[in-house]
């Protein structure tokens, strides 16, 4: 029995996301196709390690932009100055930084056990309205 060509079953992916590449292989007078995909195959761990990194990276790059030249690193630059031991105040307002995240962690690991995502949206908007509101209203009326 001779078989001019074997059928290629293709996966449910689009043609757009990952186009294979065919090759001809010629043995014994059989034709069959090799899909070989042009990405490579990600596992789960990877996308996981991926996902960790980039909650990482997005959280560090928000909370350092956040206190870049807020009243902590000015405190903490004063404090420098004036004790002559800036050493002593890196690590005091290091360990005052992670007790305070710490914190925001575990209260947020909280909320998020007992309150719905659309809960916990709809509060931080509102508090952050009334903070912003209440600030207007200082700038405005006690100038």
């Amino acid at each position: 029995m001779k078989f001019d060509s074997v059928p290629v079953i293709s996966s449910v992916t689009s043609e757009t996301e990952n186009q294979p590449e065919i090759k001809d292989c010629n043995e014994s007078n059989l034709t069959a196709a090799i899909i070989e995909p042009l990405q490579p195959v990600v596992t789960d761990s990877q996308k996981k390690q991926e996902s960790v990194a980039a909650i990482f990276g997005t959280t560090f790059i928000t909370i350092f932009l956040a206190e870049i030249g807020d009243k902590t690193q000015l405190s903490t630059l004063l404090m420098s100055a004036e004790s002559h031991a800036p050493w002593v105040v890196f690590i005091g307002s290091g360990a005052a930084l992670i007790t305070t995240s710490l914190l925001g962690v575990l209260l947020g690991g909280w909320m998020a056990n007992r309150l719905s995502p659309k809960t916990v949206n709809t509060s931080a908007g509102m508090m952050l309205l009334l903070i912003s509101l209440m600030l207007f209203w200082d700038v405005i009326f006690t100038s």
